[in-house]
């Protein structure tokens, strides 16, 4: 049995990552141009534990690997009384250019992908894409199209912030 499967009857989660794995209907995309070369971007995005330097109210800590494939990465973000808990397996790394996750937790999961596309020899463009399963059912459903223009302006945001601090040379 594991935390992933307390049933013990997919030991190793995998049936539970599959699942997660399908593309759920809460779609978000948020775009960034970084003055800096493609390796340096990839490497800042895939710091994992510094990733709460740039997204607000979040810790991020590698709970198995070494940040590559196969690790397993969590994210806490707390705003207040509120707490979410967002566990995501690397499933993907193709430095420089993409790292696939899925996220996996109790709450938030569905595949996401960030991609590095080298514009010019100090020019990135970063693109950070998810497809959220919505919790909730029909009333997840219905109530995404109120939730995502914030989850746009944030993830924008958050990136926004990534590209000043790689660009100041503060990330990685």
């Amino acid at each position: 049995m594991s935390a992933a499967d307390p049933g013990g009857a997919d030991p190793d989660g995998a049936e539970r990552l599959r699942a997660a794995a399908q593309p759920g209907a809460g779609e978000v995309t948020a775009t960034v141009i970084v003055a800096a070369p493609a390796s340096r971007v990839f490497a800042a995005l895939t710091a994992w534990e510094r990733q709460g330097d740039w997204i607000p109210f979040t810790r991020v800590r590698l709970v198995e690997g070494d940040g590559g494939e196969g690790s397993l990465v969590e994210a806490v973000t707390a705003v207040g009384p509120a707490v979410l808990r967002d566990e995501m397996r690397v499933v993907r790394m193709d430095p420089p250019y993409e790292v696939r996750v899925v996220h996996c937790g109790g709450l938030l999961r569905g595949p996401g992908v960030l991609r590095c596309t080298q514009m010019a020899e100090d020019r990135t463009q970063v693109v950070w894409h998810e497809w959220f399963h919505l919790p909730g059912g029909s009333a997840g459903r219905v109530a995404w199209p109120v939730l995502w223009p914030g989850s746009k302006f944030s993830l924008t945001q958050a990136l926004k912030r990534f590209a000043r601090l790689v660009e100041r040379g503060q990330l990685p």
